[in-house]
């Protein structure tokens, strides 16, 4: 019952559905050497006439967005394993590889060398822990590498050591407005970071939050709320300060030209998606993290994934 309302005890595993009522999973990767990008999302959504998914590729450079909603959707309670096939959509993921195939679109890769979620709270920290909030939050592989292929009509990109990143997001679906960003394309640097913030609803409490997780070789620094966390994020600039008596983390996200791609958003209850997500996946981010004044990392990503979107239909 109390993994049923979306929370995790400390060391749990956020992997495997927790049954709430959108369960979702996501996998970004990017060569730098090419400036190639590719993500894919899936989720798991309840609906009392059968389980359903909200399926989607994204390909950088092109524009490619491939999206699905795909009936009979199933996923493991004690193991993470999500599958579904219908209409000619078929997905199948696990921990180490995804084959996700829509329309003329298919992704299909092994995950090795993962670099893993070492903290006993999940992205969200203790938050992670409260029961019945609306959003949940994980990035769970901080790096790693995949091998594989992705297919956009008659176009392959063959990968043998793309760099990986992974996330989870469940709840009772997503919040009315959110915003989000990752990189790890910062040249020879070990560096990997993410921010995911949006409204939190909690009974009566309305209350922007964002979190923030920096990943500096084998070091991860997670700030998140009581600490003071501060966003300014549009369609254009993203602006996130964090900070600890310890840390402070400052991240600028800058969008690039030709438009962001427009990305499925799941509304579980009426069994449709609708696309008011907009997600660059080439922008550009600045990240700087210093300890008690001094710097520790000064760097830019050119393939940044930066994100806003929102519930209204």
């Amino acid at each position: 019952m109390y993994r049923r309302s979306g929370a995790d005890l400390p060391f749990g595993d956020p992997l495997p559905t927790h049954g709430t009522e959108m369960e979702g999973w996501f996998w970004r990767l990017s060569d730098a050497a090419s400036g190639r990008v590719a993500i894919a999302l899936c989720s798991a959504n309840r609906h009392p006439d059968g389980d359903w998914s909200t399926a989607a590729i994204a390909v950088h450079p092109g524009g490619t967005v491939r999206s699905a909603a795909i009936d009979g959707v199933r996923a493991a309670r004690d193991r993470f394993l999500v599958t579904a096939d219908s209409g000619g959509h078929c997905l199948h993921a696990d921990r180490d590889r995804l084959h996700m195939v829509i329309d003329d679109c298919e992704i299909d890769m092994t995950m090795r060398e993962s670099v893993d979620w070492p903290k006993a709270f999940g992205g969200g920290g203790v938050f992670s822990s409260v029961p019945f909030l609306n959003q949940y939050w994980h990035p769970y592989r901080l790096g790693g590498r995949a091998i594989g292929t992705v297919r956009t009509g008659a176009q392959t990109w063959t990968f043998t050591d793309a760099t990986l990143y992974c996330e989870r997001n469940w709840g009772a679906g997503f919040p009315r407005r959110w915003w989000w960003g990752q990189a790890h394309d910062f040249g020879d640097a070990d560096v990997s970071v993410a921010f995911s913030g949006g409204l939190l609803e909690l009974g009566p409490l309305r209350r922007d939050v964002t979190g923030v997780v920096v990943r500096l070789g084998d070091r991860v620094i997670r700030i998140t709320p009581p600490a003071p966390v501060r966003s300014d994020c549009d369609v254009d600039r993203w602006r996130i300060t964090a900070r600890t008596p310890r840390f402070h983390v400052e991240l600028d996200g800058q969008a690039v030209p030709g438009g962001p791609h427009v990305l499925p958003v799941p509304l579980p209850g009426e069994r449709r998606n609708i696309d008011t997500d907009y997600e660059y996946l080439a922008g550009r981010l600045r990240c700087t993290v210093r300890e008690r004044g001094r710097t520790l990392f000064d760097g830019i990503s050119e393939l940044a994934g930066l994100e806003v979107g929102s519930r209204a239909s």
